[in-house]
């Protein structure tokens, strides 16, 4: 992807692990799986991938460690087209790690390890990474503080804010001051006090209640669709897209990159939140085997 970076995106890389079986683990029973697989992976990656084969230029600002798992997310970004010029590599630590196993239904079960995804400095928000006009996109699986800075900086630069405040967490910094769309799951929403999601009609509820501290909330609900609320008046209800479920693993980074980047095209909120749509649902449909890795 040529020219100056439209989507910035600051977050976290995992080299995943990925184990199949009929059924996760109960605390204490071992199950047999029936394959495993490797590929790239972690929040941050997986959005800036999805944003880049969307056809928009997307910058990476992020850690590794000097480490094989390493060497192999970097190629990984550099394959998709992610310009990962501001991914520094550190020695001695280990990459990102994310080891899931997933289930007939299609549902997934992962333990993280975070690694050199806690070591992104202030140094790297290069000054020459936000501008007007771009888009800054980020995720809980990094510190706040960092998220808090870049949110912080895209803000003076007149740039689009999207948090992904997944995995949900308390804030403990200002951060939530400086985000203009906030993306969330049923169960993040509620984390974050938005109540119960159950059916789109609460997604929408929620999406309210969220958006008096937020300027533009979406609340994706899986099998039941996306809602969208914003203080302009906005209100959008998408409905799912009958599919036979094959994995959720990545779905909603997919549709926060692709939602990103046509945002960035200029599309309108319905419009891009439709396109959104079709591609995770296309990502859930798909085998974990037949995905296209990074």
């Amino acid at each position: 992807m040529s020219g100056v970076a439209r989507i910035v995106v600051v977050g976290s890389l995992h080299y995943d692990i990925i184990v199949d079986a009929a059924a996760r683990p109960r605390k204490g029973e071992t199950v047999t799986g029936r394959s495993l697989n490797r590929k790239c992976g972690g929040k941050g990656g997986n959005q800036a991938v999805a944003a880049s084969r969307a056809g928009v230029a997307t910058a990476f600002v992020g850690a590794v460690g000097d480490d094989p798992f390493g060497d192999a997310l970097v190629s990984g970004l550099a394959k998709a087209g992610v310009d990962h010029s501001d991914v520094v590599a550190h020695p001695d630590v280990s990459s990102g790690t994310s080891i899931a196993i997933f289930d007939d239904e299609g549902d997934y079960g992962a333990v993280i390890v975070s690694g050199s995804n806690l070591l992104i400095t202030p140094g790297q928000l290069r000054p020459d990474l936000f501008g007007t006009d771009r888009i800054l996109v980020l995720q809980n699986e990094i510190p706040e503080a960092i998220n808090a800075q870049a949110a912080r900086s895209a803000r003076a630069h007149g740039m689009t804010v999207i948090l992904n405040a997944a995995p949900a967490r308390p804030f403990t910094t200002d951060l939530a001051d400086f985000v203009d769309v906030l993306v969330v799951n049923a169960i993040e929403a509620e984390m974050l006090g938005g109540g119960t999601v159950d059916g789109l009609a609460q997604a929408s509820h929620a999406a309210r209640i969220l958006c008096e501290r937020f300027p533009a909330v979406v609340v994706t609900a899986g099998g039941d669709g996306v809602a969208y609320v914003d203080r302009k008046g906005g209100h959008h209800e998408i409905a799912a897209i009958p599919i036979t479920v094959r994995s959720t693993h990545g779905a909603g980074d997919s549709f926060v990159g692709t939602l990103a980047a046509a945002i960035s095209r200029g599309e309108l909120m319905k419009p891009a939140l439709e396109h959104a749509n079709i591609v995770a649902a296309q990502l859930v449909a798909t085998p974990e085997a037949e995905r296209a890795n990074w």
